[in-house]
């Protein structure tokens, strides 16, 4: 039912999960932990899904906090359970509040999560390409550093999500990566005529680092490659799929 970071699995007062697919009641294409509250899976299963999700956190359902998101450097601060209506539309979540999750989903791109225990403060960002590049990781750092976390204590690590070998892009996309910064371009790998392989990854992590970051943790993990763990918005694309399904990786203070 999930993944977790050994990283963040030892630090104390801390839980954490990069969900998989497997555990829950979807089927189909959704089967079958599907947390995509904008997928067309039933709402029913997805909110059964996402309340077991709470429950292995050790929260209530609706304290497990995800946002509309939009790819984007935009973070909201959560310091109570979800009181309905709609979703903040941002692309990260931090707290320094016990018993609140802080959630991102995905499928296929980055999910990252950060603790500081130290100050008691959690985060989750969701990193696809275009919020990697706008800010998003350093904006979730700044927000946490707004509760009294400290960069330096900040415990990071990126989840499962589609890596280089799977990860095919055209030359403009790499012209976008390397008019922001020339030494960009060694996030990619030669493919086929007109195309590269883009290091995801490689990216998010330069980005941490970059911020400040030093304790960075990757779990090696490639949502397309693996069909069986992970749902993959491009792979569904290939298969000519009408909709895909979406994991949470999320992080708390224990309460």
């Amino acid at each position: 039912m999930q993944v977790t970071a050994p990283s963040l699995a030892a630090l104390p007062g801390i839980r954490h999960a990069f969900f998989t697919r497997q555990g829950g009641v979807s089927s189909g294409i959704y089967g079958s932990l599907n947390a995509g509250l904008g997928s067309n899976d039933s709402q029913d299963n997805v909110r059964e899904n996402r309340r077991r999700m709470a429950e292995s956190l050790g929260v209530t359902a609706d304290a497990l906090i995800s946002c509309f998101q939009i790819h984007s450097p935009d973070v909201v601060v959560a310091d109570r359970p979800h009181a309905g209506g709609d979703r903040p539309r941002a692309d990260a979540v931090v707290s320094a509040t016990p018993g609140i999750a802080c959630g991102v989903a995905t499928a296929d791109c980055g999910p990252v999560l950060f603790a500081d225990p130290r100050a008691g403060v959690v985060g989750a960002a969701h990193a696809g390409w275009k919020g990697a590049l706008s800010g998003v990781l350093e904006a979730t750092i700044g927000a946490m550093e707004g509760l009294g976390a400290r960069r330096g204590s900040m415990v990071a690590a990126i989840g499962p999500l589609i890596r280089q070998p799977s990860y095919e892009v055209g030359d403009a996309f790499v012209a976008q990566f390397t008019a922001a910064d020339a030494g960009h371009a060694r996030f990619f790998v030669p493919g086929k005529p007109g195309h590269a392989q883009f290091d995801l990854p490689g990216f998010i992590a330069h980005r941490l680092a970059a911020a400040g970051i030093t304790a960075i943790e990757d779990l090696g993990l490639d949502t397309y490659a693996d069909g069986e763990r992970f749902f993959s918005y491009r792979r569904a694309t290939h298969r000519k799929e009408p909709d895909y399904g979406r994991h949470i990786a999320a992080i708390t203070l224990a309460g």
